[in-house]
């Protein structure tokens, strides 16, 4: 006789499904919401997409929010990277100690790292601005690529690059050809979560950014207090298009390379 199925995992999954991607159908959905009210219905309308395209000011920080995560997870991505590297050849006793210091950064409160970078910045003396942002979102990305890479070379066969070396292949050179396209899948994504987390930091930003910098997510926590408009639903939408469209074309070029 055959059990009844249990019903509560389909109930768990149903409620995660609802708190995950009713709120993201809702941004959409609103964001063609003829009425200015982010609670009140207007009818169907395109005015606000009209409105976003007009916005000089929300396209700047869109651009500088871009501009900043690609180049602190690509600058993370080197750093983070060869720190893994270097930390799964060290032998040293304080191996673990150092590697718990490059991981604290992930565990300490973001706005306390704020109040850190703006302290530590001052005293250089460095104007407030993309550097200061570049710097900062820097500091806290690389622990995520340092983390992931790390997790790769630990099951990386360590026979493969010793044989490269056996065939008369230098250090770097085994390393080029053998050990770094076998960890690139773990660099890749160490650096596209390097990237999502600096264009959604808003904490860290408040405090290094300048007056004539401003990303996106600075410059929509700034608009809560006059109330945000749907253009902020169109311009979420629109990321969200962009996104579906990456993540799908990702999907297809990783098909094509595995068949």
């Amino acid at each position: 006789m055959k059990k009844k199925a249990s019903v509560f995992p389909k109930i768990y999954l149903g409620v995660i499904l609802a708190l995950t991607y009713v709120p993201i159908i809702i941004v959409i959905i609103y964001s063609f919401n003829a009425s200015k009210s982010a609670t009140a219905w207007g009818g169907w309308s395109l005015d606000w997409y009209a409105k976003l395209f007009r916005n000089a000011d929300l396209f700047d920080a869109l651009k500088n929010s871009v501009v900043l995560a690609l180049m602190s997870s690509l600058a993370a991505g080197v750093i983070g990277t060869a720190g893994a590297v270097g930390m799964a050849r060290c032998k040293s006793r304080l191996a673990g100690a150092v590697e718990y210091v490059s991981t604290l950064p992930i565990m300490i409160p973001e706005i306390i790292l704020g109040m850190v970078f703006m302290a530590f910045f001052t005293l250089l003396g460095l104007k407030f601005g993309m550097l200061t942002l570049f710097l900062g979102h820097t500091s806290f990305c690389i622990p995520y690529v340092y983390m992931i890479v790390k997790a790769r070379l630990v099951g990386l066969d360590k026979s493969l690059p010793e044989a490269a070396r056996d065939l008369g292949a230098s250090g770097f050179r085994a390393f080029w050809d053998v050990t770094l396209p076998l960890i690139m899948p773990g660099i890749l994504s160490g650096m596209l979560l390097a990237f999502a987390m600096s264009l959604d930091d808003v904490v860290i930003s408040i405090f290094v950014t300048g007056a004539r910098t401003v990303t996106l997510p600075v410059k929509i926590y700034t608009q809560i207090k006059t109330g945000i408009t749907p253009e902020i639903n169109a311009l979420c939408t629109l990321m969200l298009l962009a996104t579906f469209v990456l993540v799908t074309l990702s999907g297809i070029l990783g098909k094509k390379r595995n068949s």
